[in-house]
């Protein structure tokens, strides 16, 4: 019987072989096909196996063929591309909001969608650097809780977990439960975020999802549908919401117009995107229009370009602005 159940297997078998161990650089001949499935309990003659790879031809998968002498058998594509794989790698390992052992599986992970040895070039090329990581084991659990909840329009009970300077040693963080309506799920700026509401607030509220310690789903729907407390009425614009809060700070967007030096164009596009609104104003100069929320995220992003972003209006940020640099020099004052 077991004999009979592997070779209704072998088919998986060889498209498993040509799947980890070939590529246009590493071909398979017939005869290393025949011993792998002998070492898994399946007899094959040669005929068969090359009946079995027509086969998955014939299915869609694109395995070349190579004849001659040397010949032989590779999987030509696959669902990723090598670059892309390389992408991948590179965002999990510079999210350091997927603690260092996730980040270890979700490498192993992916690069099990190649094979063997172009894994082999992947981990070669991959940067391990000392970033700091998260450390929060419960992060996997949290974002499946949260997008659930927001599926179903369902409000969560969570732990909020923030870090505290105090004088007992013994008491590093303070937690504090909230009950929130959760609309979306935001990564910006290396982060996690998620985007809510608390009933009694008419507004929206950005919270940490590593510092979520504890996600309940709560059996009662939202009380507010995020078209009450937000611009969006009907689908949470994540994307547009992430461009218009710096830092994730929370606050109404609004109409700014920065004058700026020519030389950091490439910096206003990186934040702004590259159909942001600007025009020449001027000799070395340029002036960018756009909508923003006008809160500490922006005025610390302005601040770190010195004299070379000089804000026009509105009035409310020009303060801001200059009540920070009050605060530095005050710092500094000796």
């Amino acid at each position: 019987m077991a004999a009979t159940n592997n070779q209704k297997l072998k088919l998986l078998y060889i498209l498993k072989f040509l799947q980890e161990n070939t590529d246009e650089n590493h071909i398979a001949h017939a005869e290393e096909i025949k011993l792998y499935l002998l070492n898994h309990g399946i007899s094959a003659e040669r005929k068969s196996i090359y009946s079995d790879v027509s086969n998955l031809i014939d299915f869609g998968y694109d395995i070349i063929k190579c004849n001659g002498s040397g010949g032989g058998y590779f999987l030509a594509s696959r669902e990723f591309e090598l670059a892309e794989l390389r992408l991948l790698s590179d965002a999990v390992q510079a999210a350091n909001f997927i603690s260092a052992k996730k980040t270890k599986q979700l490498l192993d992970k992916i690069f099990t969608l190649t094979s063997k040895e172009q894994a082999k070039k992947i981990k070669s090329q991959v940067y391990v650097d000392n970033r700091p990581k998260c450390k929060n084991e419960e992060l996997y659990y949290t974002i499946d809780k949260l997008d659930r909840a927001i599926g179903d329009r369902r409000k969560v009970k969570i732990v909020y977990r923030r870090r505290i300077i105090s004088d007992d040693p013994t008491k590093d963080y303070e937690e504090k439960e909230h009950v929130i309506s959760p609309y979306s799920l935001i990564w910006s700026n290396d982060h996690y975020y998620l985007v809510g509401n608390k009933d009694k607030y008419d507004n929206l509220m950005v919270m940490r999802i590593d510092r979520i310690k504890h996600t309940e789903i709560m059996e009662e729907s939202f009380s507010r549908p995020f078209s009450e407390v937000s611009p969006y009425k009907f689908s949470f614009d994540s994307a547009d919401y992430a461009s218009k809060h710096f830092g994730m700070f929370s606050g109404e967007p609004k109409p700014i117009s920065l004058l700026c030096s020519d030389d950091i164009v490439e910096n206003v596009l990186d934040r702004f995107g590259e159909d942001a609104n600007i025009h020449k104003s001027g000799p070395s100069k340029f002036t960018l229009n756009a909508n923003s929320a006008v809160n500490d995220g922006l005025v610390s992003w302005i601040i770190q370009f010195g004299g070379k972003i000089q804000v026009s209006s509105p009035n409310e940020l020009k303060n801001m602005v200059l009540k920070r640099v009050d605060e530095i020099k005050s710092a500094y004052t000796i």
